[in-house]
């Protein structure tokens, strides 16, 4: 007898023990919460042929952004490739193969092609769809979603996911009204929606709702915090609305409390670390010694240079911290790495290395040479991935930098330009204020 999943999907080397497994660990991925890994082990320990739990588990390391992760991705694809497999199954294989190589794009293509043709695939939805945010392609965020959701209505598992994804995928293509709508709905489904609470926070960062972020992020935060992997992240939205607000011992106890209270060593949670304290070192505020235990988790991540947006991030701590021979060292390694294969070298050579190499100008005073840094990658800064609100440092970095370099004019107009887009920030009328104040730019 075939066995199925829980949308009606052949899943070939299942048993029906490995099935509720692989249901579970579904449900975990697609709320962000609870031990997806422990719950797809459980899976394959049950059906060692579960051609689609040895799938699931490549995507949960290859999306992880860590080598040592990725490493875990090629033998999940080695595992998977010698088990054969519906026609759906192999196509899943062979994205994974690309993920665990570095080829981002040709995954993202491949699981493209894939939901056209298999819709309720949901799976292959949510992976392309980190795919996506980890390529900064938000097109594809908005349309991958966008081709697939008329195949799903309200009464199939997992529905709520499918909202939150494409309420991700409008916000970043500016679609702020129906992000907002679809966001609410999913979570209204699955309160443990994370990523869904996540889209409708960046809906209000986007719109410069500080307030109304702070309230939805408050509200409950049990839902969307407790055993939750996306948590820090989310966490870090919530201090991004007290930033813009100027209330910084809201965004210091946030940082000591949920966002590195625990000094995590997860990438992904360092990225929200570094970027949270950038901003506050941009203003002049003084983090006293919380860099060093950043910087020092860093150490050992960075210089594997495997993901450019990443690097950013990890010099920033570097910076912070000041560790000069941290920030050589990653340097070298970003060198390398634009020398090796995937498409990582391309993230870095157009965006991830000239970032890197301003942010270590910044700490070094050089404020004109970050301004020359960064003005030719501010159009094209997506190629790295990230969402708009993540790459906003590039912006806040650059504005600091021409105000700090005496430069004037650039950062009247930059200012300018920033009110225009946040008109309802008060980052953006600080920045008004220091502009019409010109003898004070430094």
């Amino acid at each position: 007898m075939t066995i199925r999943d829980s949308l009606g999907l052949p899943i070939s080397g299942a048993t029906d023990t490995g099935a509720a497994f692989y249901q579970k660990a579904v449900h975990e991925l697609q709320c962000f919460v609870g031990d997806p890994v422990g719950s797809i082990d459980a899976a394959i320990a049950a059906a060692p042929g579960f051609v689609i739990a040895h799938v699931f588990k490549g995507y949960l390391f290859g999306l992880a952004t860590e080598r040592e992760a990725t490493a875990v991705a090629a033998d999940c694809f080695a595992a998977a490739s010698g088990l054969g497999g519906t026609a759906r199954e192999r196509t899943h294989v062979a994205a994974l193969g690309h993920l665990a190589q570095g080829r981002w794009h040709a995954a993202g293509g491949i699981l493209e092609d894939l939901t056209i043709e298999a819709p309720r695939d949901a799976l292959a939805l949510q992976a392309g769809h980190q795919i996506d945010f980890f390529t900064g392609n938000a097109r594809m965020l908005r349309d991958r979603l966008a081709r697939a959701l008329p195949a799903w209505d309200e009464a199939m598992p997992g529905y709520h996911a499918m909202l939150g994804m494409q309420a991700f995928g409008f916000e970043e293509m500016g679609d702020y009204g129906r992000a907002e709508a679809l966001g609410r709905r999913a979570v209204e489904i699955e309160p443990r929606d994370g990523w869904a609470q996540h889209a409708v926070a960046h809906v209000m960062e986007m719109q410069s709702r500080q307030r109304d972020g702070i309230a939805w992020m408050r509200a409950n935060p049990d839902a969307w915090a407790k055993e939750s992997f996306l948590q820090v992240h989310n966490w870090w939205h919530l201090a991004l609305f007290h930033y813009d607000l100027g209330e910084i011992a809201e965004v210091l106890a946030l940082y000591d409390g949920p966002i590195f209270g625990t000094r995590s060593s997860v990438v992904l949670n360092m990225v929200d670390a570094s970027a949270i304290l950038w901003r506050l070192h941009l203003g002049g505020v003084d983090v006293g010694g919380r860099w060093t235990p950043l910087a020092e988790n860093w150490a050992p991540k960075a210089m594997s240079a495997n993901y450019a947006f990443n690097d950013a991030h990890a010099m920033m701590a570097f910076v912070g911290a000041g560790r000069a021979d941290l920030a050589g060292a990653l340097l070298d390694a970003q060198r390398a790495a634009m020398e090796a294969g995937g498409d990582n070298a391309g993230f870095t050579r157009d965006v991830g290395h000239p970032l890197t190499l301003a942010i270590k100008a910044f700490g070094e005073g050089d404020f004109a040479q970050t301004v020359g840094l960064l003005r030719p990658i501010r159009s094209i800064a997506h190629r790295f991935g990230g969402s708009h609100a993540q790459r906003d440092v590039i912006d806040l970095t650059l504005i600091e930098a021409a105000f700090r370099a005496g430069n004037a004019a650039l950062a009247a107009a930059l200012a300018a330009e920033r009110l225009a887009a946040r008109p309802d920030s008060p980052l953006s009328q600080l920045f008004m204020k220091r502009a019409a104040r010109p003898a004070e730019v430094t």
